[in-house]
Formats: structure tokens, sequence, C-alpha cells
């Protein structure tokens, strides 16, 4: 069992994993809290050979550290909160959800300035069928090819010439030092970004009071709504992160607005909508509604097409 004196982090291994959990560990100490950070190898860590549609992603990143958590070797997980599935199981908690980085996502290239600007043919390394889909529906002249690995691993890729430009999030980007090499940032009515995408999300067991209470101030109200709406729209499309579904959140002077986007695989169908918050509207409903509203449209019939 976790010393009770020490807040012990879970995290995945990678280098972007261990920034999150070490940025999460200096705030706590801040707070004068003795934090320990410990490493939880998961399945899609193990699987980077295969692909997200080969293997699927629920779970992929999180059930070991959850088992962790459950057994009590760690206090706390933190997560990219758009690894998690939208429901968690029953025993966790979602303790904290600090304020969220840029969930844009961003082309990276050697060569070329924008996506505008890749000439016909060129090879973009993505292994996101919600980015390949909205993409595809831009430039049908590229390649897109599936590229997994770290983020180190996928800038290694592209400087051996592998392909002409890489899709990633802005956020783990930002977040490594690598912010030079970003060429464009997305808009979100562009490429719309995943459920989650630039959020940290810190789980807990949902009966621990004392680390619970010990991780509130670090919680954001506005990125906890957003992402709140976000994730209830993905889950009221029955969607994953493998499915082409892009939902996006934010504040504006007079509340939030929500957008979401859902493609066929192939991108050569692509549905859009768009929703301001009304009054008294929770993050759920809000979510829940822009779901319905995509299904009114026809969503179904796409995501049933990415189906194996």
């Amino acid at each position: 069992m976790a010393n009770s004196g020490i807040l012990r982090i879970g995290s995945r291994g990678s280098q972007l994993a261990l920034w999150q959990a070490n940025h999460i560990a200096a705030q706590l100490r801040e707070q004068g809290h003795s934090v320990e950070i410990e490493i939880v190898r998961t399945t899609g860590d193990a699987l980077q050979s295969a692909s997200f549609a080969q293997v699927g992603t629920k779970g992929m990143f999180t059930k070991e550290i959850e088992e962790a958590l459950m057994e009590g070797r760690i206090d706390l997980a933190v997560h990219s909160l758009k690894d998690l599935p939208t429901t968690l199981a029953e025993p966790f908690t979602l303790a904290a959800i600090p304020e969220r980085a840029d969930p844009r996502d961003a082309l990276v290239s050697a060569l070329h300035t924008s996506f505008a600007g890749l000439p016909s043919g060129a090879r973009v390394g993505t292994s996101s069928q919600r980015r390949q889909a909205q993409l595809k529906a831009l430039r049908r002249d590229l390649e897109f090819v599936e590229f997994r690995g770290n983020v180190d691993t996928r800038l290694r890729k592209l400087a051996e010439g592998r392909v002409e430009a890489i899709i990633l999030a802005s956020a783990g980007l930002d977040r490594l030092g690598h912010s030079a090499e970003i060429c464009e940032r997305f808009p979100a009515l562009i490429l719309c970004p995943a459920a989650g995408q630039g959020a940290l999300a810190i789980e807990a067991r949902a009966g621990d009071k004392k680390t619970t209470q010990a991780l509130r101030f670090m919680d954001h109200a506005a990125t906890r709504f957003a992402v709140t709406a976000e994730r209830a729209a993905l889950a009221g499309l029955g969607g994953g992160c493998q499915v082409p579904i892009g939902v996006h959140c934010e504040a504006t002077d007079e509340g939030y607005v929500i957008a979401g986007v859902v493609a066929s695989p192939d991108g050569s169908s692509l549905l859009r909508a768009e929703l301001e918050h009304q009054l008294g509207l929770s993050a759920e409903a809000l979510g829940e509604k822009l779901a319905h509203r995509l299904l009114e449209q026809g969503a179904e019939r796409l995501l049933q097409a990415g189906l194996p």
C-alpha cells in the first residue's frame, strides 16, 4: 500500500507522460506535500508497432494504471484526458482537471510552412483517424501514413525523411519544448480537436477523501465545464478516440460555444454542428445536445461506416 505520508503518482513512462506527472508533482510539492512518481507500463506502450485501428484504444493507456490505483500502489494518476474512456469505472473519480493547454492540432514539417503549401502527393504522418478524415476532406491529393510513437520518435522519423509532414497535438509539442518547430496550428473549425485534447486529468479513488482534497486546488472550473461537455458529446455519439469525431468547447464572454465534427474514415463525407451555451444548461446537457444535433444530420451513418 502507498505510504500515507507520501502522495504516489502513477504515470506512463513516455517523456510527455513524465513531463505531465512532474508538472503535477511540482504543484503538489509547492503545497507542502511529499510526492513520488511510479512508472506503470501500459498495453498501449507495449504495442507501439501495431496501429490503433488494429488494437483499438479503449483503456489501452489507462488499464494498468487504474489497476495500480485500485490496489493502492499509487494514490493518483495523471493522464492526458483524451486517453480516458468517457465513463470512468465506479471506484474512480476525476479529482482535478487543471487549466487546459492549447487544444489545437499542429503541423510540423522541415520543408514546408503550411498545410496548404504541401505539394500534391506529399506524405503526412498521423495515427489518428480523426485527423486523417478531416484533412482528407481538405486535401484528397495527399498520402496519409500510419505514424505511431512518442513525440521525439515521430520528430525523428520526420527528420529521416519518411514523411514530408506530421500532425501532432500542440499541447504535447509545447510541453516538451518543441513550440519553435510548429509550422501551423490548425483552427478548431478547420481541424476539430479530440474531446479533451490539451487537458490533463488527475484520477483518484473516489473514496480517498484525503487525496481528492489535496488535489482540489488544481481544478479549473472553465476547463472542467468545457471538457465535460466534449466528453458528453463523444459519449452521445458512441465514439472512442479512434472514431473520426472531433469535439471542441471553449469559454466565451457570453458562456461557452461547442462545435463537433463527424467524418467518414475516407473524408468523403463530413458533418459539422455548433451550439452556443444556453443559460442553465449543464455541461453534460450541452454535449448531449450537440451529439443529438449531429445524429439528426446523419452522423450515425458515418459512424457505422467506420466500424470493422
